[in-house]
């Protein structure tokens, strides 16, 4: 088993800030970006993907944080022996913070940070 970072980060922005925050990161600092349409999404109302070096840094406005959050991408070569080695670490899943497809997890680390934990192909 081999747990990696993943190129995506996700930044869950108020929606208040969204246009704010992407303003920002386009025209302030020039990266290149294009606006997803997410309208099934039950969480995110916008999101702005941002080309960020070698990752993809994701602009999530959602009603649901009150304050800037930043979620991580973990990627493993085996999810299921992921998964047991989590659980012996007692590492909860936390696959109520957000709807994902059934073989990907929530996770935090000790001081709340998120990251989604997804097998690699």
């Amino acid at each position: 088993m081999k747990i990696t970072g993943g190129k995506n980060i996700a930044i869950k922005v108020p929606v208040s800030k969204y246009r704010e925050t992407v303003d920002f990161y386009t025209r302030t600092l020039g990266l290149q970006a294009s606006e997803i349409h997410t309208p099934d999404h039950p969480t995110v109302k916008k999101s702005t993907k941002v080309v960020f070096g070698d990752n993809t840094l994701w602009l999530d406005a959602t009603e649901q944080v009150s304050r800037t959050e930043a979620w991580f991408e973990l990627q493993t070569d085996n999810l299921a022996e992921t998964e047991e080695h989590l659980q012996r670490a007692n590492i909860a899943f936390e696959d109520d913070l957000e709807q994902i497809p059934a073989h990907m997890h929530w996770i935090k680390d000790p001081i709340g940070n998120v990251f989604i934990l997804k097998e690699s192909h």
